[in-house]
């Protein structure tokens, strides 16, 4: 890589953490700058998998304090490490063309699920309403499917967590949104250990993406505090969509 390569890198990863932090999708940022300089495909997926892991663990740093009771969130971690560790060994093992021809309804989905929170849980029921056997099944299905997902691509995973999170959880957004940093983080950590020993990581583009995601992960979880829920929402709904249209186009040009 030449300088420009690296300031490439360094801005994309900067942009990345803070953007992972906020709604998730991130590595549409970072993502393309990896293959812009020279990476293949699958080799990109993997070491970006691998980089924006810091800035994940920055934005629980700065979300800390608005996590959920403890009890509720690490109950689902071990489904976390469960779903991460499926798609991972299914992006190292199956061809990816049909999983990318899912992958933008699933995050038009999502966003779509989050745009219409409020209708859908007329119809599903307030969170405060179910029983507790269904509420549990319920969530770890969704981080189980959301899980999965973030293994194998990743792209949006924060726009799908919190979708099926706030479904779910009986919480302010800005609390869904540190329980989504924790499970990216999971997710992080988890393909991290897996890609390190078994994927086509390039270990140079990681050392210039990772530290830049370290420091915008923790600039967008203490942004995300000063966000009034309806913005936090807003930039959600509209991040996602953008996602999704862009990936749509991508797997259908």
């Amino acid at each position: 890589m030449d300088v420009y390569d690296v300031a490439l890198l360094l801005v994309a990863g900067l942009a990345a953490g803070t953007v992972n932090a906020v709604a998730g999708g991130g590595s549409l940022i970072t993502f393309p700058a990896l293959i812009a300089v020279g990476l293949p495909p699958v080799a990109a997926n993997v070491s970006n998998s691998v980089a924006v892991c810091p800035g994940y663990l920055a934005s629980v740093a700065g979300s800390w304090r608005d996590l959920p009771p403890r009890r509720t969130v690490v109950a689902l971690l071990p489904t976390a490490v469960l779903g991460t560790t499926i798609g991972a060994l299914l992006l190292l093992n199956t061809p990816a063309r049909a999983f990318e021809l899912v992958v933008p309804f699933l995050v038009l989905g999502a966003t779509a699920v989050l745009a219409f929170q409020d209708p859908l849980r007329r119809l599903v029921g307030h969170p405060r309403d179910l029983g507790t056997r269904r509420r549990v099944v319920t969530l770890q299905t969704m981080v189980l499917l959301g899980t999965v997902y973030g293994g194998y691509f990743g792209a949006a995973l924060g726009v799908m967590l919190i979708a099926g999170l706030a479904l779910v959880l009986d919480e302010t957004l800005a609390r869904v949104s540190a329980s989504k940093n924790l499970l990216s983080a999971v997710v992080g950590l988890t393909t991290v250990g897996i890609f390190a020993a078994f994927g086509p990581l390039d270990w140079a583009a990681v050392a210039v993406v990772a530290p830049a995601t370290l420091v915008g992960g923790y600039a967008g979880a203490r942004l995300v505090r000063r966000l009034p829920p309806v913005v936090l929402k807003s930039l959600i709904v509209v991040f996602g969509t953008v996602i999704g249209g862009y990936l749509l186009y991508r797997a259908l040009r």
